[in-house]
């Protein structure tokens, strides 16, 4: 049996994966920094272990040479991201992670050339919001393939687990990013708010610098693309001051502080993740005015991210990946969403209108 690595598995959501990699008869081998935190999850759940730092590229090859894919779940990615590929470069494993940092996505997309000649898949962002995402915009470029703009939206939220926040903190200096003439374009964070019907009602959503904004892109082609979150009044408030706050942001003690305080919150209960749910949306226009617009429904975020990351290793174990970087509906098509369990769509509109009520096919 081809054998995956787990880096990062006995974080909130990379103990998620682990499970339902188990769970799938995949045998993981569970690995990261942390002896004893790693330790324990060796013997919770009865599998084999591997601890090692990233610091030398040498040592990383080492501990992969004997793997075929390693799935990284180890957040901020910006820290683990480009050493973790090197790895696998070097001893021609493919990688798969669940990153949604544009910066990282983008890093990737670099070493495609290096990972085609090394016979390597390189294939980030195997999570909510990316798989439906990429999914649902492959599907709006199949029906008006003369696009030129994409806005793909999400309205799900929810308490996030503690490598989010830490992630998000990491990140906290960056703003705000849109895609433009297929460059990544820096914004004020909140730059922008639209109404939108995600099929439950029509709620304001921020522009946010989610991993779509390059996920999207290389899937597509298409050279415009801007992504949206429903965010409670609070968190939208919060969000727009930061472009007021960003010098108080850049402070290490500060942000060490809110590093402290995220960790003593951990992600939601099972109970919570069974009632979750997402609602995706997404537009393609043309410069002449034509549009479409289509949506998904799917489980909780983190339902999805653990499925969509799972299955995406296995596809990629099974060979069904090209080499060199991808996306998820890049490689496997936009139909592949309907491979996570309780997803629901795609739903079109043949004549959207934001002002419409909710659609009938999402009550």
């Amino acid at each position: 049996m081809a054998s995956l690595l787990i880096y990062g598995s006995y974080g909130y959501v990379g103990n998620l994966i682990a499970r339902e990699a188990i769970d799938r008869g995949l045998d993981p081998m569970l690995a990261g920094r942390d002896h004893d935190q790693l330790r324990e999850q060796v013997d919770d759940l009865g599998q084999s272990g591997r601890r090692f730092d990233l610091e030398d590229p040498e040592i990383v090859a080492d501990a992969l040479e004997d793997v075929d894919c390693v799935l990284n779940c180890a957040g901020p990615f910006s820290n683990t991201a480009d050493a973790l590929v090197e790895g696998c470069l070097r001893s021609e494993t493919d990688y798969v992670d669940i990153t949604g940092e544009i910066p990282v996505i983008e890093s990737i997309e670099d070493r495609d050339e290096a990972a085609i000649d090394a016979g390597v898949t390189l294939l980030p962002a195997a999570a909510l919001s990316t798989v439906p995402m990429d999914c649902l915009a492959a599907h709006l470029v199949e029906r008006l393939p003369e696009a030129t703009d994409l806005a793909l939206g999400v309205d799900s939220f929810r308490v996030p687990s503690i490598g989010t926040v830490r992630t998000v903190l990491e990140g906290a200096d960056t703003g705000g990013a849109v895609r433009r003439d297929g460059h990544v374009e820096s914004v004020p964070t909140a730059w922008r708010t639209r109404e939108i019907d995600f099929g439950r009602g029509t709620r304001p959503a921020v522009t946010m610098p989610m991993g779509d904004i390059s996920t999207a892109h290389y899937t597509t082609g298409v050279p415009n693309v801007e992504m949206y979150a429903v965010m409670p009044q609070p968190a939208r408030l919060a969000l727009e001051s930061h472009r007021y706050l960003e010098p108080l942001f850049e402070s290490k003690l500060v942000r060490r502080t809110l590093k402290g305080v995220a960790g003593i919150r951990d992600g939601p209960s099972e109970r919570a993740r069974e009632r979750g749910s997402a609602y995706i949306w997404g537009e393609a226009s043309t410069d002449d005015g034509e549009r479409v617009v289509s949506r998904l429904r799917t489980p909780d975020p983190y339902v999805v991210t653990t499925d969509g990351a799972v299955t995406v290793a296995e596809r990629v174990l099974a060979g069904d990946a090209e080499d060199g970087f991808q996306t998820p509906a890049g490689a496997f098509g936009p139909e592949f969403v309907f491979e996570l369990d309780g997803v629901d769509g795609f739903f079109d509109e043949s004549t959207p209108d934001e002002t419409s009520p909710v659609s009938p096919l999402l009550q």
